[in-house]
């Protein structure tokens, strides 16, 4: 399947450094056997399009009965997208959903107005030496779905489009790009990709979108002759045409954007909402633990324990 935009105008050497609007340098934490590099939000940057949190999970190798135990926590306000290079989650939250994800896969849990959920190694990974390497992203959601009902939906490998052309490949896994178009439901304009990048191979941007970005995974790419290695997010100013070159040794980046939403957001621990008193109320809420009467919830298999509300 061909591209959308062509390959011809846009050659990196003609696109000035200056379409770089912002470049960030994510901030990395030892959680404790593995290492999480977040990039949203940022001091000069809260939000790429929809989307206010970035995380790269990972690559981290666990010993045989590690893995990664995130209990029960909530959230409201966000989308939140889970897709993993390698390892597995079990995943379950108050809406009744229990998924295991894999590589390649998405996870899609809509908040709204609350929703609790855990992620967990599986019980299978934990037999043997397990790995852990993944991208955790949120979306803020717009004014008018802030308190819709929560939903979980999951989409296999096969579920998710796959472009193929000139030595890039790019699996879109929200949204739209090049003409095409993934399942999940979107409440914004979105673009959200893993693309795989030979080398010395170009990749042009969607330019079909207000909001642009671009996250290294692995390898580099080149933008106006000057090189951008891993764990590196760079926002492009609106408007102009973007194509970038991938390194020697190819590379495999994350795009995302989409459309700017009304306002900024506020953002306290797992909460995101338009305005200051939406979080109050969660947070009062989450610390009455009155499950199952109000906003939150436990997963139905996940009851025994929960994260309490910081203090």
């Amino acid at each position: 399947m061909s591209w959308n935009p062509t390959f011809e105008p846009g050659c990196p050497d003609r696109v000035s450094i200056d379409a770089i609007e912002t470049l960030i340098v994510p901030r990395a934490r030892d959680l404790g056997g593995f290492e999480v590099r977040r990039a949203l939000p940022a001091p000069r940057r809260q939000m790429v399009g929809p989307f206010i949190f970035f995380d790269q999970a990972g690559p981290a190798e666990l010993l045989t009965g590690q893995g990664v135990d995130v209990r029960p926590h909530p959230h409201i306000g966000l989308g939140t997208v889970t897709y993993l290079y390698r390892g597995d989650f079990h995943h379950r939250d108050s809406t009744g959903a229990d998924q295991i994800i894999r590589p390649g896969e998405l996870n899609w849990m809509v908040a709204g107005r609350g929703v609790t959920h855990s992620e967990r190694t599986s019980a299978t990974a934990r037999t043997g030496p397990n790995s852990l390497f993944g991208i955790q992203t949120w979306l803020a959601l717009p004014d008018a779905q802030e308190d819709v009902v929560p939903t979980f939906d999951h989409y296999g490998i096969e579920a998710l489009p796959t472009i193929e052309d000139h030595g890039a490949s790019v699996k879109l896994i929200l949204g739209t790009a090049y003409g095409e178009r993934a399942p999940a439901r979107m409440f914004s304009e979105t673009f959200y990709a893993d693309v795989k990048i030979d080398a010395n191979a170009l990749l042009p941007m969607p330019d079909d979108h207000e909001d642009r970005g671009i996250y290294i995974v692995e390898g580099s790419i080149s933008i106006a002759g000057q090189e951008f290695g891993p764990h590196q997010m760079m926002v492009f100013r609106p408007g102009d045409r973007i194509t970038v070159a991938a390194g020697a040794v190819g590379a495999r980046l994350i795009i995302l954007g989409g459309a700017t939403l009304s306002g900024p957001r506020y953002i306290w621990w797992n909460f995101v909402a338009s305005s200051q008193e939406r979080i109050e109320h969660a947070k009062a809420e989450w610390r009455q633990q009155d499950w199952g009467n109000g906003r939150f919830d436990l997963p139905r298999d996940d009851r025994d324990e929960h994260i309490p509300l910081p203090e």
